[in-house]
Order: C-alpha cells, then sequence, then structure tokens
C-alpha cells in the first residue's frame, strides 16, 4: 500500500456512480482500507448497497461523515450543493482537503458555501468507473504537497489524471474529455449503424465496430506514432480507405467535431458563470 493515504479518513458525500468508483478503486489497488472510508447519502438503499459490497461505514447525515475526515470528496449533483454546503458550512476540519467533482461549480463557490479553502475540483469522465477515466484537477494554493500526492493516488484510482495550473482548463477537459465519450459513442453507434445498414447483424457490427476502435487505440499506444502517421499507413492510394476518408473529409469532419468540442466547453463556462452567479443572489 501507497503511504499517501495509508490511515488518512476520507468521507464521500455522495455515492452514487462516481462515488462508487472512485471507491471501488481506492479498495481493489490497495491504496487503503474499508475502515477509512465513509460514505454518506439521503438514500438509504444506496447506503445499504455500498456497505454491504465494499464494508465500509454509511450514514446519512452529512455532518457526522466529515467529523473525523482529513478528505472529503464531494461527489454530488450540482444541484444538491445549496443543501450539502448548508449542513457542511464551517463543518470541515480547515486542514483537511476537499476533492470535488461536482460537474460545473467553480472553486470560489465551494469556498463560499463550505467556508473552506483547501480545495482540488476535478473533471472526471464516465469511463473512470472501469479505472479507464481521465481526470484534470486542479488545486488552490493552500493545499499542501502531501495533499497534492493523496489527490493523484485518489483520481489515479480511475485512471489517467492530469493537473493543470488554472481552472479555466476544467471547462476545457469538460469539452474534450468529459463529454468526449458522448462523441465517442454517437461515432459508434454511427459505425454499427453503417454496417448494419450493409446487412450484418446488429450482434456481429458491434463486435466489429468495438474491437476496430479498441485495437486501433492499443496500436496509437503501443507505437507511439501520431495519428496521421498510422492512418496514412492504412490509406493505399485509390483505395477503400482514402475513399471513404474522402467523404469524411468532404463532409467536414474536423471542423464538425472541433465545433462540437467548442459548444461543450462554451457551456461548461455558462454553468460555471451560472453557479457563481446563483451563489452571489
Amino acid at each position: 500500500m501507497k503511504q499517501m493515504l495509508n490511515g488518512t479518513n476520507i468521507a464521500f458525500i455522495g455515492s452514487g456512480v462516481m462515488g462508487e468508483a472512485m471507491i471501488k478503486g481506492l479498495l481493489a489497488q490497495g491504496l487503503t482500507t474499508p475502515e477509512c472510508l465513509i460514505a454518506s447519502d439521503p438514500w438509504l438503499e444506496r447506503l445499504d448497497y455500498i456497505h454491504k459490497t465494499y464494508q465500509i461505514e454509511v450514514t446519512p447525515d452529512n455532518t457526522t461523515a466529515v467529523r473525523n475526515a482529513g478528505i472529503v470528496v464531494l461527489s454530488i449533483k450540482p444541484q444538491s450543493l445549496p443543501k450539502v454546503g448548508k449542513d457542511l458550512h464551517s463543518k470541515i476540519h480547515p486542514d483537511a482537503l476537499v476533492l470535488s467533482i461536482i460537474a460545473g461549480t467553480r472553486i470560489a463557490t465551494l469556498q463560499n458555501k463550505l467556508f473552506h479553502d483547501r480545495i482540488v475540483r476535478a473533471m472526471p469522465n464516465t469511463p473512470g468507473q472501469l479505472g479507464k477515466g481521465m481526470t484534470v484537477w486542479t488545486a488552490t494554493d493552500h493545499v499542501t504537497a502531501r495533499q497534492i500526492k493523496q489527490t493523484e493516488e485518489i483520481l489515479g484510482a480511475m485512471g489517467e489524471q492530469l493537473q493543470v495550473d488554472e481552472e479555466g482548463f476544467l471547462d476545457m477537459a469538460t469539452g474534450l474529455s468529459g463529454s468526449g465519450p458522448g462523441f465517442v459513442l454517437l461515432l459508434i453507434e454511427a459505425m454499427i449503424d453503417a454496417g448494419v445498414h450493409m446487412g450484418f447483424s446488429r450482434r456481429d457490427a458491434e463486435k466489429m465496430v468495438l474491437q476496430t476502435i479498441d485495437g486501433t487505440v492499443a496500436l496509437m499506444r503501443a507505437s507511439g506514432r501520431h495519428s496521421a502517421e498510422l492512418k496514412n499507413q492504412v490509406t493505399s492510394p485509390g483505395g477503400t480507405t482514402a475513399a471513404g476518408l474522402y467523404e469524411l473529409e468532404k463532409a467536414s469532419i474536423r471542423a464538425i467535431i472541433n465545433d462540437a468540442i467548442f459548444a461543450a466547453y462554451r457551456r461548461s463556462q455558462e454553468l460555471g458563470a451560472l453557479s457563481e452567479k446563483k451563489d452571489a443572489s
């Protein structure tokens, strides 16, 4: 077991999909023990499931959850923050780390709601449920070097993690990696539909498409080569891939993908601004 989290009590405020993913990853990788974890949630059936599955302590009371916590993970929906903020205002130990994965909620809003300064704001994505996620995060100046390492371990339990210096990069990450799975899934859906249109069964088309995408990503990772170089290798002059790529480029596929990512990025900025406006009112 690594030493950064050893013996540190971690409270999860909210035990939904992403909260569970973090709990599962931390325990599976031996980064902590069930005795060091506690989760709160207003849904008692959910708490019962978390307790039975991971043998950790659970409570419906947020204040109880953070009482002895050295790290508090906020894994709730944005609409739950007003109540949670009221529950936890001035209740978290001043030296504790608060790690928030609340979508669209800026650090300034968290500081005001919690009356707390040691905050990390993170943007994970849904493949984190399988330990294959990508999380981008940033920390306030009040977060210690040890807490930075602890953050790396916690977020690393869900996959890859990347620290950035400015909070604005989290809106960019929302567009690129946070919303990215949705864009990739649309591409997968379109490719499967094309396979069915040609005559494959949907089951066979899905198998072919998923393996093609999985294998292509693995090839790029293993080779360390630029995507354009690998693409050129499979594109013979006058061949089938060249014909298909021509149609994609003619349809401005690059611009469409760019526009989709930037639309998600701008929407993240809007939601963050709206959150701050509501907090100020």
